[in-house]
C-alpha cells in the first residue's frame, strides 16, 4: 500500500511540474518576468523525484533478486515439473515408518495418483508453507481428478522434534535409526498380549485423550482406518506397525483421528479422511477457508453464521453423549463448500472429547452445575480462555458458543488486522432493532447468569429467521 501511494504522488507531482512549465512559459510569452520557485516548492520538487527514484530503485531490485533466485534454481525447478516428488518415499517420509501415520493410501501415492497442483510442485515455496499443506489432484480411472488437502501434520521442526524425542527416549541421543528406535519407546510397549488400549496408557498424551474414556478409545481403535482390519476396537487384532502408527499420530497431531473417530459421513462437521503414507495425509478438499467470506453479502453471512452455531450446539449436545469441544477457534479452521455452501471444520488437532457417561457415572465436584466460560477481551487474535480440566468434569458447558461467538461473530472478534466478526455492518434495519447485537453480546460477554446458555439459543433462532428473510 505504502509503495502504491509513493507512485501516485510521485506521478500527481510530475504533473504538477510539468503544469508549472506551461505556465510559465506562457507567462513569459505574454512578457511577465519569469516567477522565481519557492523554497516549498523546490522541496516538493525534491521529495517527489527522491520518491520516485527509490520506488523505481526497489522495483528493480525485486525483479533482480527473483531473477537470480529463478537463475539459481533453474535446474530444481525443471525438475520439479519433470518429477512426482509425492511418489518418493523419502519425500513423504514412508522410509521413517512406523514413525509415522500410515500406509493405507501408499499405493496410490506410489502409482502416481496423487499429484501436487502447479505451486505446490515448487520446492522453494515451502519456506512460505509454515504449517505443511498442500493442495493437490487425485486421480482415479473411472471417476476423474479431483482436489485434496495433504497435510504433514506439523512443521519441519515439529516433525524434526518428534523424532528427536523417540532416539532420546530409546537411546539417549538425539540422532539415531528411527526404525529399530520406535521398538524402544511407550509406542511400542502394548504388544500383541495386550487387549485393549486403556485411558490410564494415553491420558493426557494431546487434547483428544486429555481426559478419555474406554467408550472414546474403543470408538477410535474401532473406527481406525490405517488398517486392513479395522471394525474391531481390540487392540490386539492390529499388528505391531499399525499400533506404533496409531500411538505416534494419538501422541503428535490426533487430528486424523478425530476425522476417522467422527466422520463427516455420519453428520459430524469435519473434513472428510482419504488416507495417509508416511508422514502425509490425505483429507478431502472443503472449499474456500472461511475468511473468504468476510466481505460476502449479508445474506451469506447470516447463513454461515447460523451454520456455525448449529455446529457449537452439534458438539456439544449430540446422541452419543460425546462433547466436542474446539480449543483453536479462528477463520483459517472453518472452510465452505463451493456448491452446498456447508460449513466444515478443516482442522482439528485441538478437540477435547469429554464422555459425559463417564462424567455422569463417576460424579466429580460440581459435575451437574452448568460451567459458564470466562469472558477475555484479549488484543490478540483466535483468543480463548480455558479449563481443560473442567471441560471434562462438567456436563453441561457453554464453551463452544463462547468461542464461536467470540472469535467469529461478535464485534470482538480479531482475525488479519479487522474486528467485527463475520457479521459485522448489518443492514439499517436490523442495526436500528439492536436484537442481533444484543444476542452477540450476551453470547460472548453475559451479564446474566447463564445468559450465554439463552443467547445462544435465542441466537440460532433469531438468525434462521434472518437466513429465511434474506433469501
Amino acid at each position: 500500500m505504502l509503495l502504491h501511494y509513493e507512485e501516485v504522488t510521485t506521478e500527481v507531482s510530475h504533473w504538477q511540474l510539468a503544469e508549472g512549465l506551461r505556465t510559465q512559459m506562457d507567462l513569459r510569452a505574454d512578457g511577465d518576468p519569469e516567477p522565481l520557485p519557492t523554497s516549498g516548492q523546490n522541496m516538493l520538487r525534491f521529495s517527489s523525484l527522491k520518491l520516485g527514484r527509490l520506488y523505481r530503485c526497489f522495483k528493480f531490485l525485486l525483479v533482480v533478486g527473483l531473477s537470480v533466485v529463478l537463475l539459481m534454481n533453474t535446474h530444481s525447478l525443471l525438475a520439479s515439473f519433470q518429477r512426482n516428488e509425492l511418489a518418493d518415499r523419502r519425500f513423504i517420509n514412508l522410509n521413517k515408518c512406523p514413525a509415522c501415520f500410515g500406509t493405507s493410501w501408499c499405493r496410490k501415492f506410489m502409482n502416481g495418483q496423487v499429484t501436487f497442483e502447479t505451486w505446490g510442485r515448487l520446492r522453494f515455496l515451502d519456506f512460505f508453507n509454515v504449517k505443511n499443506v498442500y493442495f493437490a489432484q487425485y486421480g482415479e480411472p473411472r471417476e476423474g481428478t479431483r482436489r485434496i488437502v495433504l497435510k504433514r501434520l506439523g512443521s519441519n521442526q515439529e516433525l524434526a522434534d518428534i523424532d528427536q524425542k523417540i532416539c532420546k527416549r530409546a537411546t539417549g541421543r538425539p540422532r539415531c535409526d528411527l526404525i529399530q528406535a520406535m521398538y524402544k519407546t511407550e509406542f511400542a510397549r502394548l504388544n500383541g498380549d495386550v487387549r485393549l488400549l486403556t485411558p490410564d496408557v494415553v491420558e493426557g498424551w494431546s487434547d483428544l485423550v486429555h481426559c478419555p474414556s474406554q467408550r472414546l478409545l474403543d470408538r477410535v481403535v474401532r473406527r481406525y482406518a490405517e488398517t486392513k482390519d479395522s471394525g474391531s476396537f481390540l487392540l490386539k487384532n492390529l499388528k505391531d506397525t499399525e499400533r506404533m502408527q496409531l500411538l505416534m499420530t494419538l501422541a503428535f497431531n490426533p487430528e486424523p483421528l478425530v476425522l476417522q473417530s467422527f466422520p463427516s459421513d455420519e453428520g459430524w462437521p469435519f473434513a472428510k479422511y482419504l488416507g495417509a503414507c508416511g508422514r502425509m495425509v490425505a483429507v478431502n478438499y472443503v472449499g474456500e477457508e472461511l475468511w473468504s467470506f468476510y466481505g460476502a453479502p449479508w445474506g451469506k453471512r447470516v447463513d454461515l453464521a447460523r451454520q456455525l452455531m448449529d455446529i457449537a450446539e452439534q458438539l456439544t449436545n449430540n446422541d452419543f453423549d460425546f462433547a466436542l469441544y474446539l480449543l483453536d477457534v479462528s477463520f483459517d479452521n472453518f472452510a465452505v463448500g463451493p456448491r452446498d455452501g456447508k460449513v466444515i471444520i478443516v482442522d482439528a488437532e485441538n478437540v477435547i472429547v469429554a464422555d459425559k457417561r463417564l462424567i455422569r457415572q463417576n460424579k466429580p465436584e460440581n459435575y451437574d452445575v452448568w460451567y459458564e466460560s470466562h469472558f477475555e477481551d484479549c488484543d490478540r487474535e483466535a483468543c480463548l480462555s480455558f479449563s481443560k480440566d473442567i471441560l471434562c468434569s462438567r456436563v453441561t458447558v457453554d464453551h463452544n458458543y463462547y468461542a464461536i461467538c467470540q472469535n467469529l461473530l461478535s464485534r470482538y472478534a480479531k482475525w488479519r488486522g479487522t474486528t467485527g466478526g463475520l457479521l459485522h455492518d448489518p443492514p439499517a434495519d436490523v442495526a436500528r432493532e439492536g436484537r442481533l447485537e444484543a444476542l452477540l453480546d450476551e453470547c460472548t460477554n453475559p451479564k446474566k447468569r447463564y445468559g450465554r446458555f439463552r443467547a445462544a439459543k435465542e441466537l440460532r433462532e433469531f438468525l434462521t429467521q434472518l437466513s429465511e428473510v434474506a433469501r
